[in-house]
């Protein structure tokens, strides 16, 4: 239980004024945001990322991270990004996609059954995704996993039907996909996420869709006590930082915090994987209730996610990376011997 304790959000105080970036005795200084949960693993990956750079520059490159959301929601942050207020950001794929929007290609719901598939198929895209992020002034430091999404909501749910009885948050910022809920008859309510929990508290939605572990460190659990036991959708997350800031590092250094950052990320990923797991394992003990979802169910939640695949492609996710993504898990089943 005190993992779990440790891990929980924490407000953090900023002190008004502080500088946008610092750079005095050829020092420099990044401010990074995060909505990811003070202790919360991610905010460990940036953590670790951090000290790494410290040690590898003597100093000469510092990050000072700020988590909890406490700068804004992500499309926020990357606002503050783009004013130069704020150097780096870590996001969720939602958030990577108000800047690009083939970052969704990792996570189309009901394409991916595992890891294994989630592996393949970003390994072989996040090159493209971060040349395509790099046309739109950020560097990709690192990949990191966020878990997998599944539904919370208020009364159980076993079926799309009964998700559409309930109001339904989705992320704030992007028309489109709210346009799609609803041409699939959800009740879809965009909020900033920093809004999440007092609109659940108000009955303003009754259903949000999380990875258990993110449920957990937010406590938005304690509020939807239902869990639907099915894997919608993996989220992955990444962090990024302008390239006008990436460009004060010195050139002969860049290679190497790469590297470093690159790392950080891959040594967390087995760990966050578990915590995912052991979060719903954690949520039971503290009163969720997982809605089991039999064979007639999973077949409804496929063919409704199926369903919206022509909608999504090349209106929320570019055709190119839509079809590059299908074409991936298709040669990864064929590889072992799947359909």
């Amino acid at each position: 239980m005190n993992q779990w304790l440790a891990a929980a959000p924490a407000f953090l105080m900023l002190a008004a004024g502080t500088p946008a970036f610092s750079q005095a005795g050829g020092k420099l200084q990044m401010n990074v945001g995060t909505v990811a949960p003070e202790g919360s693993p991610w905010h460990t990956v940036i953590q670790k990322t951090r000290d790494e750079w410290a040690k590898a520059t003597g100093g000469g490159v510092a990050l000072r991270v700020y988590a909890g959301g406490v700068l804004g929601d992500e499309v926020e942050m990357i606002r503050k990004v783009r004013l130069g207020q704020l150097h780096a950001v870590g996001l969720s794929a939602v958030g990577l996609a108000s800047i690009e929007p083939g970052a969704l290609a990792f996570g189309i719901p009901m394409l991916l059954d595992s890891y294994e598939e989630f592996d393949y198929v970003r390994d072989r895209l996040a090159p493209k995704l971060e040349a395509l992020l790099e046309k739109r002034g950020f560097v990709t430091l690192q990949w990191s996993d966020v878990g997998w999404v599944r539904f919370f909501t208020k009364t159980p749910v076993r079926t799309p039907d009964d998700l559409r009885k309930l109001k339904l948050f989705t992320s704030a910022g992007d028309p489109e996909a709210e346009r799609l809920y609803k041409e699939l008859g959800m009740q879809a309510v965009p909020l900033s996420v920093t809004d999440m929990l007092p609109s659940l508290q108000t009955n303003m939605i009754q259903a949000f869709d999380v990875p258990p572990l993110f449920a957990l460190l937010d406590q938005s659990f304690a509020l939807a006590k239902h869990m639907l036991d099915l894997r919608w959708a993996p989220l992955p997350g990444a962090t990024l930082v302008s390239r006008r800031a990436w460009d004060k590092v010195p050139e002969e250094q860049r290679a190497k915090l790469l590297q470093l950052s690159r790392a950080a990320a891959e040594r967390e990923r087995a760990a966050i994987r578990k915590l995912g797991e052991d979060a719903v394992v954690e949520l039971q003990k503290r009163g969720l209730k997982v809605v089991p979802v039999d064979a007639a169910a999973l077949a409804m939640w496929r063919s409704e996610a199926e369903k919206a695949y022509p909608r999504m492609r090349g209106r929320l996710i570019p055709a190119d990376l839509f079809d590059e993504a299908v074409r991936l898990r298709n040669e990864y089943r064929a590889r072992q011997g799947r359909k």
